[in-house]
């Protein structure tokens, strides 16, 4: 049975939430791919496990904590679900009033952090070119970024968050407004004092970014959104995943919402030492047209709930799509491979995982569910996940619309982790092995 906000009065759910109204037939705001969505026999998968998956879905959708939320899973590079339910627009805390806009597998939404696993894949292509070498000093390519200390942190460190410069020092400036200047923030960063870099993880929730554009754009010749463009989605047709948003789709892309309990200092407090601005600012400067004509390469990513699942797939099929290749298999396994032991991260207060600009699952719970210890992916602000699982010949895309720390979502949201794992079974040794053949991921 669902459990949800709406056997809750809605004028004590809103003193102490906020929220989406869930309307009583969920069927009425689920939009479904069916044409798409194969047979789940044919990929080793039974109806009622995915019947199951969706169910976790639905129940997380009617905590109320989700305005929309899309979720495509792919198996043996074949669609088993695409699907989404809620709204895109016109049913959050802020709008209830205003014409909805249904969500659709096909809806753009902004990615957060997950854009960092993107991101970081340029880098590996132009290390894969022999245009430098990842242990390379980044001041050997940006002299400006030696100063103070700074002068042998390596491009690998800058990657795997242990470069020391995990937040943007800028005393009296807001620092959501700030990363709207990427010439600033550079000046800023490169003028900086490193923490301790090379000791330990520290999150860097936006600044690598910022570094790993300048990087690329020195070294290529060309701006960093071109560069992506034109050696990645380009060639794997992915017309929507980009680092910013521009024309048809800024005009589709969801709205985000802050949502979850109305207790905002401890939930600012540790999004003040994480990402530098307090949950609802950081919401608001993300619905702002601005916002969407910058490139924030770890902040601003946007793509479909489709195409970050394909795009996971291309990085699980060894740097290749539909026949067509973007990526060497051994520069996937390097982009993929962990950079050290589980250490617990200082910025995030957590023990994480990490490989050179992704976030690792773990054994027995990770960040992508139970027993996922070969999974590789990112999570972006709060609840949107993007991964892919070669143990099970998985790649994932679950993007929401709601912002938040504290709700009522995360028992769902475990559930639906939970729900993925158990209903998209592990390949038998023999068949993983002769996936890692087949893909050279071996």
């Amino acid at each position: 049975m669902l459990t949800n906000i709406r056997y809750l009065p809605g004028s004590l759910r809103r003193l102490v939430l906020d929220g989406a109204d869930v309307p009583g037939d969920l069927a009425s705001v689920t939009s479904v791919a069916e044409a798409e969505e194969v047979e789940p026999g044919s990929v080793d998968m039974t109806q009622p496990g995915v019947d199951a998956i969706w169910e976790a879905v639905r129940s997380m959708y009617a905590t109320g904590m989700h305005p929309g939320i899309s979720l495509v899973v792919r198996r043996h590079d074949q669609i088993v679900l695409k699907r989404a339910i809620g709204h895109a627009r016109g049913n959050g805390p802020d709008d209830r009033d205003s014409d909805s806009v249904p969500m659709t597998p096909d809806t753009p939404v902004c990615l957060y952090s997950a854009s960092k696993a993107m991101a970081a894949i340029p880098v590996h292509l132009l290390s894969e070119r022999k245009q430098f070498s990842l242990l390379d000093p980044v001041s050997h390519y940006i002299p400006e970024f030696g100063q103070k200390g700074k002068q042998d942190i390596t491009i690998y460190q800058l990657l795997c968050h242990k470069a020391g410069i995990p937040t943007i020092r800028a005393d009296g400036v807001d620092v959501a407004e700030l990363l709207l200047d990427s010439k600033e923030v550079l000046r800023l960063l490169y003028s900086s004092e490193p923490e301790k870099p090379g000791q330990h993880h520290a999150y860097h929730a936006l600044t690598a970014g910022f570094v790993v554009a300048d990087l690329v754009e020195r070294v290529s010749g060309q701006s960093f959104r071109s560069f992506f463009r034109d050696n990645i989605t380009a060639p794997l047709g992915l017309k929507t995943i980009d680092f910013g948003a521009r024309g048809a789709v800024l005009n589709k892309l969801a709205r985000n919402y802050v949502s979850g309990f109305k207790v905002s200092l401890p939930v600012n407090l540790y999004l003040k030492r994480a990402i530098g601005t307090s949950l609802q600012h950081a919401v608001e400067v993300s619905n702002d047209p601005r916002f969407y004509r910058a490139v924030i390469p770890a902040g601003n990513g946007v793509g479909t709930a489709d195409e970050c699942a394909r795009f996971f797939q291309c990085l699980l099929n060894g740097g290749q799509l539909e026949g067509t290749r973007v990526l060497d298999p051994l520069t996937v396994r390097r982009a993929v491979a962990e950079v050290g032991k589980p250490e617990f991260d200082r910025s995030l207060l957590v023990p994480l995982r990490y490989s050179a600009g992704m976030m690792l699952g773990d054994t027995p719970w990770g960040l992508f569910g139970p027993d996922t210890s070969k999974a590789f992916g990112h999570l972006g602000f709060t609840n949107n996940f993007l991964w892919a699982d070669p143990e099970r010949a998985t790649s994932v895309a679950l993007l929401t619309t709601g912002k938040l720390v504290l709700g009522l979502h995360a028992p769902y949201l475990l559930n639906l982790l939970y729900r993925i794992s158990k209903h998209c079974p592990k390949l038998s040794e023999k068949d993983q092995q002769e996936q890692l053949v087949t893909t050279g991921m071996v």
